[in-house]
């Protein structure tokens, strides 16, 4: 981890930029205003670029990997020049630092690889930049809800944000944190194979919705939206009375707000 990032974030100077990602774009804005948020109240100032489209990840998924190639363009040129990308997704996180690689090569443009290079290991998933780069674990939230965390696949396997994000939601005062069992069990969404696996993502979803109840839990909280809309999906139409909540609205959240 770059030690100047402990030393300069939020200090004048220093540029971050959100990348909000295309599901909060379109489904989830107040996740991303609520990063905005919790940064500012931490003392980041924090840019959004206009010109941020699709982090590529679901072509590549899909095995379309050349008609990524100009979507990872879009990226490195949209967040050129920040000191740091912060985003609200450990799946978007992840497809930046190791997929955009893989793209990168396969377009045999150097120029391509070498801002992909400069760009992928400056981005970084929301809890990963507030306790590695901020050194950070109490955000000063305020959250008085019984709350359990499920810990996304790309954040826990590919990002390896381990407990990182428990950490953050230990010190959140008011919160009553109990364990989801078989939590790192997949969710059941992964995307595109939703879609094209549709039974057998609705059966990880229900298997995953009967954890969350077992909690007794009023909120689930997870680390990307898209997680949270499959199971949240589930455990609306089961009518479960527990909600679903981004960790960065936990985290952003204050006695004011309650």
């Amino acid at each position: 981890m770059p030690r100047r990032y402990r030393q300069v974030a939020g200090c004048r100077g220093v540029r971050v930029a959100l990348q909000v990602t295309c599901v909060n774009d379109a489904m989830f804005p107040e996740t991303g205003k609520a990063v905005v948020r919790l940064l500012r109240r931490l003392g980041v100032e924090v840019d959004f670029p206009q010109a941020q489209t699709c982090c590529g990840q679901p072509m590549v998924n899909t095995g379309y990997v050349d008609e990524a190639v100009p979507v990872v363009r879009t990226f490195v040129d949209a967040f050129a020049g920040y000191d740091a990308v912060v985003t609200p997704s450990g799946s978007c996180a992840g497809s930046a630092r190791h997929q955009h690689s893989i793209v990168a090569e396969r377009s045999g443009d150097p120029a391509l690889v070498a801002a992909v290079a400069e760009t992928g290991p400056r981005t970084y998933e929301l809890s990963e930049f507030l306790v590695d780069v901020l050194g950070v674990t109490d955000v000063g939230a305020y959250f008085p809800h019984r709350v359990t965390y499920h810990p996304t696949c790309h954040s826990l396997r590919m990002l390896g944000v381990g407990d990182r994000p428990r950490r953050l939601l230990e010190a959140v005062r008011g919160i009553e944190l109990v364990e989801l069992p078989h939590a790192s069990e997949c969710c059941g969404f992964g995307g595109t194979f939703a879609l094209k696996n549709a039974d057998t993502s609705v059966a990880m979803g229900a298997d995953k919705a009967r954890h969350v109840r077992d909690t007794g839990a009023e909120v689930l909280v997870a680390g990307d939206n898209s997680c949270l809309m499959h199971v949240g999906g589930l455990l609306s139409r089961q009518r479960a009375g527990v909600r679903v909540a981004h960790l960065a609205e936990v985290l952003a959240s204050t006695e004011d707000d309650a």
